[in-house]
């Protein structure tokens, strides 16, 4: 059987308003409770215009951006990203994605960061390259690796767009 996804593959893109409610909601929820994400007045006091986002609420996004694509039976192995451009209220995050890494072998992975085996065999490994831009420039960069079982690998057709989905 021909694994439905190849390398050079490419996401649709996924839109995101970055809200102050989306902002401060994410500080909280990740318990970052540094001023410069809540209180746009000391935010501006430490030279920034506004309060941005926090690294976890992007790290989050890019999950659920991966984890969306590629179905209810996809497994998140790692997310390593780096920020640029920080996401200010108003801004419009866009997320891309290119899978760089198609491995559908039938053996066991071990995940290189804890050495511990990944759910064993018959699973396909899919790295992805990300991408976001907001009206700065470059946001985040980094790549994404998932895992799925071999006999659910099909193209995941969500029952709504990304845009329509709410935060």
């Amino acid at each position: 059987m021909e694994d439905p996804y190849r390398v050079g593959d490419t996401l649709p893109p996924l839109e995101i308003p970055v809200t102050r409610t989306l902002i401060v909601a994410g500080a909280i929820a990740s318990r970052d409770y540094q001023d410069v994400h809540h209180d746009a007045e000391l935010a501006r006091e430490k030279g920034s215009p506004d309060i941005f986002m926090n690294i976890l609420t992007t790290n989050g996004l890019v999950g659920r951006y991966i984890t969306d694509h590629f179905g209810p039976a996809a497994v998140l192995r790692k997310v390593a990203i780096r920020l640029g451009a920080p996401n200010y209220p108003g801004d419009l995050l866009r997320l891309t994605g290119r899978i760089t890494t198609v491995d559908s072998e039938n053996h066991t992975f071990i995940d290189s960061e804890n050495r511990t085996p990944i759910e064993g065999e018959n699973h396909t490994l899919i790295e992805v390259a990300v991408a976001g831009d907001n009206r700065m420039g470059r946001h985040v960069t980094g790549k994404a690796t998932v895992t799925l079982p071999h006999d659910s690998c099909q193209p995941h057709q969500p029952h709504r767009s990304h845009d329509a989905r709410p935060l």
